[in-house]
């Protein structure tokens, strides 16, 4: 089978890192275009292109017909899109991409919020048989090795019964990642919480496995005055199974903390940074420790759509309702900090 004819939709520093490389290591995936805001950056992002046999056509938005983003979607040998762009303006490109019959893999989180979301994929369900389309969301945690591990391990202990995740860190303003306008002054709830934090939702949703969040009282707080509106959120949440745990995020902290640690029926699973341990009720304490090389995932990820792609059977881990699962996990938990704590239901985890 041919490779399926791809555009990247997007020149920022995500796509250039991530997507780039994992379009180009992908067999089943040609990269016939690249789009961006500029035309500077679609080019800059084009000369990282390591297939010399295969040079993309560029487009922008600084860029009248044929070479518009209208005009990409009009080509005939570009089947999907993988489409990286700003939150706030993600959902219309995704809508248009989808209109014109392409299958689209979007990066997370799905909206700026859950109504947004609902929307989105309301679209989606009412055009996907017509168009023969597919709408998939990246959530790269989901195909990293350790948390796959961990949360292959956590199902043959039980039902989870308490838990513990702390992510916290300091986003400075000399980070890469705050130097992108949109980001440093953002028209969408929870800032950075929202647009990091739908990874430590995945995980965190991924290792209570059957039991889903039920209830979450929260505080939030802005503590960094360069990161509004809010860039800490701490949070009791319990799950449909009875499990209580805590939920600690935050990149406005000097402490720094990348774990998650559960307890279950049949023992315990810990992620620290990349150390999975395991330990098993009666095995005198004793922990597996499992190491894991650095991956952010995108690569397995975009290889895993892919191979939907081309099996013609989508990915559920890419489904736009995990990854609106995902947004409601923390939404609430923001709702929750504006009302003084007050209880919260879930009502979209899956």
């Amino acid at each position: 089978m041919a490779p399926i004819g791809v555009a990247l939709i997007g020149g920022g520093i995500f796509a250039k890192e991530q997507h780039m490389p994992a379009i180009l290591k992908c067999d089943s995936l040609s990269l016939k275009a690249i789009y961006s805001r500029s035309l500077k950056s679609a080019k800059d992002t084009a000369a990282l292109n390591t297939k010399g046999d295969a040079v993309p056509e560029l487009y922008s938005g600084d860029s009248d017909k044929p070479n518009d983003y209208a005009s990409l979607l009009l080509r005939k040998d570009i089947d999907a899109v993988i489409i990286a762009l700003p939150i706030i303006s993600q959902p219309e490109f995704v809508q248009a991409a989808l209109a014109a019959g392409k299958h689209v893999l979007s990066e997370k989180p799905i909206a700026s919020g859950v109504k947004a979301g609902k929307e989105l994929i309301d679209y989606y369900r009412g055009i996907s048989a017509e168009k023969k389309v597919t709408f998939s969301v990246a959530e790269n945690f989901r195909f990293t090795p350790s948390f796959l591990y961990a949360a292959a391990e956590a199902r043959k202990l039980g039902k989870p019964t308490h838990f513990v995740v702390k992510s916290l860190k300091l986003m400075e303003q000399s980070n890469k990642w705050y130097g992108t306008a949109w980001r440093q002054k953002p028209q969408y709830q929870g800032g950075f919480l929202l647009d990091g934090g739908v990874h430590d939702a995945a995980a965190t949703r991924m290792l209570l496995g059957d039991s889903k969040p039920q209830t979450v009282h929260a505080t939030t707080r802005l503590v960094q005055p360069h990161l509004p509106p809010i860039d800490t959120v701490s949070a009791l949440v319990q799950t449909t199974s009875g499990a209580t745990g805590t939920f600690q995020l935050s990149c406005g902290s000097h402490l720094k903390a990348f774990d998650w640690e559960f307890g279950y029926e049949g023992g315990s699973v810990k992620v620290n940074g990349q150390t999975v341990k395991v330990k098993r009720a009666g095995d005198n304490g004793e922990e597996s420790v499992r190491e894991f090389e650095w991956s952010s995932g995108v690569s397995e990820e975009v290889a895993a759509w892919a191979a939907a792609l081309v099996s013609g059977t989508p990915d559920v881990r890419m489904s736009p309702e995990e990854a609106l699962a995902d947004v409601e996990f923390l939404e609430r938990m923001f709702v929750s900090g504006e009302q003084d704590g007050a209880a919260q239901t879930y009502e979209l985890q899956i």
